[in-house]
């Protein structure tokens, strides 16, 4: 649940939304489900609510929604069960709604795909901010650079694409910041610090193993599980390292 003290700020900030955005909550309280909803639409959202996972699935598939909020405690599959389900064949982000004081619950919601996570109880406008963050990183293409490319890695930023040996390899939003932010400053040493300031949506509380979690799943999906690594190099005791080899008309 959220609380129930909620600041009435009145006006809506629709500064990144061009069109009605359009979010899928699956959480089986239907008193607070309906309260949000009212809420978000004060921001330009039309939240869509499902109340198990199988009317979830439905509206996941028929709606396309651009945002998927996930509980934790469901009935039948819960919020880890559906996160894995949803990572097999989108890469939508998604939020997970966990109890508060379970930092288990957050780092493994991370380890199955998940952008970001808020803690119960909350602030209505605390989870439209990580609504409106995770869609910013999601949506926004990136700076002038619009390609970095390595041997045998190459990085659109404008339309967020990211090609291995050629193949296309599908990323969630926050692994494609996670890319991002290690590829541009290549060859520096990053400390996980470093790493979870530049990711704004992640709240530091969950701690630093949070950046390892997510660096294991990028090396998956890029294929880096090798010796000696291709693009990601760890830096016992400090962080990481982009050590990919710029092509040479990059």
């Amino acid at each position: 649940m959220f609380q129930s003290n909620c600041r009435r700020d009145g006006g809506r900030d629709t500064r990144y939304y061009s069109y009605m955005t359009k979010v899928l909550l699956i959480d089986d309280d239907r008193k607070h489900s309906d309260l949000m909803q009212a809420y978000f639409k004060r921001y330009g959202i039309n939240l869509l609510c499902a109340y198990d996972s199988v009317e979830g699935f439905k509206l996941l598939a028929r709606e396309e929604p651009d945002l998927l909020l996930l509980d934790v405690m469901l009935p039948g599959k819960d919020g880890f069960e559906i996160c894995r389900e949803v990572r097999k064949s989108s890469n939508i982000p998604i939020i997970m709604l966990t109890a508060r004081g379970d930092i288990i619950d957050r780092v493994s919601g991370l380890e199955l795909g998940a952008d970001d996570y808020v803690g119960k109880p909350f602030e209505p406008r605390e989870l439209v901010a990580r609504v409106q963050a995770t869609l910013r990183r999601s949506e926004i293409a990136g700076p002038s650079v619009g390609k970095l490319s390595f041997d045998g890695l190459t990085i659109e930023t404008e339309t967020r694409t990211v090609k291995v040996d050629g193949e296309t390899v599908d990323l969630t939003s926050m692994e494609f910041e996670l890319l991002l932010i290690l590829a541009r400053r290549h060859g520096r040493k990053l400390s996980r610090d470093d790493i979870l300031s530049e990711l704004r949506g992640i709240d530091a509380a969950i701690l630093t193993r949070s950046v390892d979690i997510m660096v294991s799943r990028l090396r998956q999906k890029l294929g880096d599980n090798v010796k000696p690594p291709r693009f990601i190099q760890t830096i016992w005791g400090r962080g990481y390292s982009f050590v990919g080899v710029p092509q040479s008309d990059a």
